[in-house]
């Protein structure tokens, strides 16, 4: 049995929370830790299995873990009455303890309470955090059970708030120097906003956080750090930081590692380095990274061989995704039937979406030699070259296309 969980649930919270230091290595493993031992009856499972499927707030995004917010809430109300104590106060702050459900519970809040702080004074982190929590958003009062009625003045129901809110400082830091990043961010809103009129902001406090957590080795921090770096002006260490959270897995980072060394931002250009910087973003499914890697595979530039059948692949993948970006050369793979098998449909409905934006030069290629050659629409040789006049003066293939076709003697457009 570990010191303060389960043996699974500790390895969990190991590999979830307090290694996401520059690591995603073992964020899968400790899902599945979790999903066997909730399963087996562990309340405390079922509790930190429901917060890895509430998306970013939660847990870290660079494990990708699926989010099903009512899978979670129904973890929640399992976790408590699997006899949780740590299940009781994660699902009070979650919306999901009921007074139905307090009462099935096998212990009182305050007990739950008491057991997970004595957790926490025991060094475990994630416990820390919880009951700083409970602190930060107020809970302490359903815990102890107090209304503002309790109080025989406003000063008095004041002074008891600030005594209990300000508890959750400390507990923020222990939990955030032993591994939980989301105790930072924590911090940093409470060091930036106060708390009504009871706690005054300290702004002051606020600047060092993403600091301290970028040096930790949280990777998110180091991404916030180096946006803080860049707001101020000082590019390259920026650049620094903004590798570090690409390699630690921040999702997302790696484009814009990859943007900065291609236009040569806080530093000298580096070709080489953006292609790897975009090739791993692509290798993460981002939508940034498929995008270009598609365009320099389609066009053949950037050190990439024209490839329009793998840049296929790439652009299929960030459309799939919700991004428009790659409809005029979707347009065309559908047109010629580069890497996918030729669908005239899917080629004008590509096209005409993307028409007038700018870069429309395939679409209006593609909308030419569909209408020109009654290619899945009928034939309108006149409405074809209209498409293609439109992109003629920078498009070579629109212009060589045009030579097909001639002016009638009352002025129609046909076949030469």
């Amino acid at each position: 049995m570990g010191q303060f969980y389960s043996d699974s649930v500790e390895k969990a919270l190991q590999y979830v929370y307090y290694e996401n230091r520059g690591r995603a290595v073992h964020g899968q493993e400790g899902l599945q830790l979790l999903i066997d031992a909730s399963a087996a009856g562990d309340g405390d499972a079922s509790c930190v299995l429901a917060r890895c499927l509430c998306g970013h707030q939660y847990v870290w995004s660079g494990f990708g873990f699926p989010e099903d917010d009512e899978k979670a809430e129904a973890l929640y109300r399992k976790s408590v009455e699997q006899g949780s104590a740590l299940g009781m106060l994660v699902a009070l702050r979650s919306g999901q303890l009921s007074k139905g459900l307090e009462r099935k519970a096998p212990m009182t809040l305050q007990e739950a309470f008491d057991r997970v702080k004595e957790n926490a004074a025991g060094g475990d982190a994630f416990s820390q955090f919880v009951i700083g929590n409970c602190y930060f958003w107020w809970d302490f009062m359903r815990i102890q059970g107090k209304t503002g009625d309790s109080f025989s003045s406003r000063e008095e129901f004041k002074a008891y708030l600030k005594e209990n809110i300000t508890q959750c400082e400390d507990w923020f830091w222990k939990a955030f120097r032993g591994g939980m990043y989301l105790a930072g961010n924590n911090l940093n809103h409470y060091y930036e906003n106060g708390d009504e009129d009871i706690v005054s902001p300290q702004p002051e406090k606020a600047k060092e956080i993403f600091k301290i957590g970028a040096e930790i080795g949280y990777p998110l921090h180091q991404y916030f750090y180096a946006k803080e770096l860049e707001e101020a002006g000082n590019l390259a260490e920026a650049r620094k930081w903004y590798r570090k959270s690409a390699e630690g897995g921040q999702r997302g980072v790696w484009y814009t590692v990859g943007e900065w060394y291609m236009n040569g931002t806080g530093g000298p250009k580096d070709e080489a380095e953006a292609r790897y910087c975009f090739e791993q973003s692509a290798a993460q499914h981002e939508i940034g990274g498929l995008n270009e890697l598609g365009e320099w595979y389609y066009l053949g530039i950037h050190g990439y061989p024209k490839d329009p059948a793998k840049a296929f692949a790439y652009f299929s993948e960030a459309y799939e995704k919700g991004n428009n970006f790659s409809r005029p050369y979707l347009a065309r793979c559908y047109l010629e039937g580069w890497g996918t098998a030729p669908d005239y449909q899917k080629a004008y409905d590509m096209a005409w979406e993307s028409k007038d934006r700018s870069g429309y030069t395939d679409s209006c290629y593609v909308l030419g030699r569909l209408y020109c050659e009654g290619l899945g629409v009928p034939m309108d040789i006149g409405k074809g070259v209209g498409f293609l006049l439109r992109v003629s003066a920078k498009a070579p293939e629109a212009a060589e296309e045009l030579k097909k076709y001639k002016k009638g003697l009352f002025g129609g457009w046909k076949r030469r």
